[in-house]
């Protein structure tokens, strides 16, 4: 199937650009979605990053805030990650993720690391991705990977809820214990007005 081909193809090829080839100039707005455009992978115009995604994560603390109205280097790891990331957790635990990893070492660094950890994903997926997929296995294999990715996106999520509890200053098994006592004392409510 072509469009296989061609999925398998973009997966092993496309990525985002490294830090050495973002723009050394700020861009402004338009010039911004135009390259972002390129920096992830899509099909079609539904998930494409527009003006008022970008104001909010700003206003949300996700991405830093422009200088004046233009945009350097360190605004557009920001948006590429919030874009691959938000594919699979919420920008809540996506602001979680870069405030942590930027909490580390400089921007450039995370980003290298993001890009690296990105194109091993896709080549993974591209690995697993018959060449010579025939049409009645096409099912078949989406349900395999729509699987995959539930189980690596509710690993992610689950790790983000620990980091989370964790940078709230509330130990995971502290909020699971007070969890089964309040849940206890409601099951316990519900037997006495029976």
């Amino acid at each position: 199937m072509e469009e296989i081909r061609d999925l398998k193809q973009r997966l092993q090829e496309q990525r985002p650009a490294s830090w050495e080839n973002l723009p050394d100039i700020p861009l402004y707005m338009d010039q911004v979605l135009a390259l972002m455009g390129r920096q992830t992978i899509h099909f079609g115009d539904e998930d494409a990053l527009t003006a008022a995604m970008i104001n909010n994560y700003i206003k949300d603390g996700v991405a830093p805030r422009a200088e004046g109205k233009r945009y350097n280097a360190t605004h557009l790891a920001y948006l590429t990650m919030i874009c691959v990331l938000k594919q699979v957790l919420s920008v809540k635990d996506v602001a979680l993720l870069t405030r942590q990893g930027m909490a580390e070492g400089s921007v450039q660094e995370n980003y290298d690391r993001f890009c690296a950890e990105l194109s091993s994903a896709l080549n993974s997926a591209a690995d697993q991705l018959p060449e010579d997929l025939a049409e009645d296995e096409l099912a078949q294999t989406a349900m395999h990977f729509a699987l995959l990715s539930y189980a690596y996106a509710l690993a992610g999520r689950r790790m983000t809820d620990i980091l989370r509890a964790r940078e709230n200053g509330a130990p995971e098994e502290k909020k699971s214990r007070h969890s089964r006592k309040k849940a206890e004392k409601q099951d316990s409510a519900a037997s006495e007005e029976e």
